[in-house]
């Protein structure tokens, strides 16, 4: 089906499903804390998970990018971005972007003949590829759990606040044409949610500490001021939005109500991480800006 005849024959706002509410918090009960650990703790760990998030998202690329061949052009995503994923594990990372751009035009090559439009299997490297490398990089800089905690909680807040300002106030459509079930109301409350929750983040040693001095006397506070949290807040916020956006328009183009069926009650992998793989790249940017003495 052509783009053009997919975009005019959107469907209709829908309201939210409550049926399978319990399947979506049963799914984030797991998922959540699991994810939390892993980037907390770093290392090993923290690499598993992103490279298993890597195949999953290559796998769901696969199926919908090149519904003929999904098999082989989920393989070829998939091994080009953990190539970059590896050698950004290494510590070498200006190679890792190279490869990005390097097996990115491989996966291309590899796909003519198997695939429709073999520029999409490059395009899924371009990607997955950077936002799996920023949270490498990311783990990996000074107090980078609190910065990978930070994301998350910018992130979530910014769907949470959404989800639930939009479905309160509802209002007028944020952009119909890609996603019939966004509000402009929706759009600032993730805003003001995202902006909070970074701020809790920074100031939440300070507040560990004050209450629990004598169980938490090791934690190092945050090294971030208050201002420059609200910042990064709205900033990782408007990134989430408009990769979720981004993704809703993808799948247009592709044809698809979701991007597969592994998490029950909330469809496809992408569809929950589309918003984070925006927000970590404005997260990197941000917190090499941070490093080089902004912030502090």
């Amino acid at each position: 089906m052509a783009p053009s005849s997919l975009m005019t024959s959107l469907p209709p706002a829908k309201r939210f499903d409550w049926s399978n509410l319990g399947l979506r918090v049963a799914s984030a009960a797991v998922i959540g804390p699991a994810a939390l650990a892993a980037a907390w703790f770093g290392g090993w760990p923290w690499l598993v998970l992103i490279a298993i998030a890597v195949a999953l998202l290559a796998i769901e690329w696969g199926g919908m990018s090149a519904p003929g061949a999904p098999t082989r052009v989920a393989a070829a995503v998939a091994a080009a971005v953990l190539i970059a994923v590896f050698v950004g594990y290494r510590g070498h990372y200006v190679l890792a972007w190279g490869a990005i751009l390097a097996t990115a035009a491989a996966a291309a090559v590899i796909a003519r003949g198997i695939a429709e439009r073999p520029g999409d299997t490059a395009y899924g490297v371009l990607y997955i590829g950077p936002a799996a490398l920023c949270l490498v990089w990311l783990s990996a800089t000074n107090q980078g759990n609190w910065w990978i905690m930070m994301l998350f909680a910018a992130t979530w807040g910014a769907d949470i606040g959404a989800f639930a300002v939009g479905s309160t106030l509802k209002g007028p459509k944020l952009w119909p044409r890609f996603s019939p079930n966004k509000t402009w109301s929706g759009f600032f409350g993730g805003l003001v949610v995202a902006t909070l929750a970074a701020v809790g983040i920074a100031t939440l040693p300070d507040l560990l500490q004050a209450y629990f001095p004598n169980v938490l006397a090791g934690l190092r506070p945050f090294q971030l001021n208050v201002w420059a949290a609200a910042f990064i807040g709205l900033a990782v916020g408007l990134a989430t939005m408009a990769g979720d956006l981004w993704e809703s328009a993808l799948k247009r183009r592709f044809g698809v109500k979701d991007s597969g069926d592994l998490i029950p009650g909330h469809g496809g992998l992408l569809d929950r991480v589309d918003g984070l793989m925006f927000a970590v790249v404005v997260m990197a940017a941000l917190r090499l800006a941070n490093h080089l003495g902004w912030g502090h």
